[in-house]
């Protein structure tokens, strides 16, 4: 009799148990399919400027349908913005290492939370009066159909790339 009701208790018990394994094996897939997924989305999101300035720049030239006329005024441009990429791709490394570096230690100050706002808003301002110096001759040789094109591109690709930037940095 012990005998059975023992192996009743345990093919109960496995009965129990045998849907929570499944589960959990379920879920520890779930689990790892989704970290696949994050970890890929944040390969894409945080792709150094200089990884995509030059598919940003080949459209930018087709859309603006530079000719031969416009190609030394072009490249000032475009060499700036691969200089800009370059520069970017310097910060975002050494932020990166700065983070990494100091998640162990406390928080930054308001003060020096404020120091760093006004040397990024700096180095912004400096890179667009950077920007302006070679678009202002490029803008000036397009034909008035071209101008179009750059009104509308030019100022979308300016703040396509702030927001891109800022987007989960503080």
């Amino acid at each position: 009799m012990n005998r059975l009701v023992l192996n009743t208790l345990v093919s109960a018990t496995l009965a129990a148990t045998a849907p929570l394994a499944a589960a959990q094996t379920a879920g520890e897939a779930h689990h790892a399919r989704h970290h696949a997924a994050a970890q890929q989305h944040e390969e894409r999101a945080f792709r150094l400027p200089s990884e995509r300035v030059e598919a940003r720049l080949a459209y930018l030239k087709t859309a603006l349908k530079i000719t031969d006329a416009q190609q030394s005024q072009w490249d000032v441009f475009a060499n700036t913005l691969r200089k800009q990429a370059r520069d970017m791709d310097e910060r975002i490394k050494a932020r990166r290492a700065q983070m990494a570096e100091h998640k162990r230690d406390s928080r930054p100050t308001a003060i020096e939370r404020l120091e760093r706002r006004q040397a990024r808003l700096a180095a912004a301002s400096a890179r667009l009066n950077e920007t302006l110096v070679a678009a202002k001759p490029l803008y000036a040789a397009l034909t008035p159909e071209q101008q179009k094109v750059a009104d509308e591109l030019l100022t979308k690709q300016r703040r396509g790339m702030r927001h891109g930037h800022r987007r989960g940095h503080a």
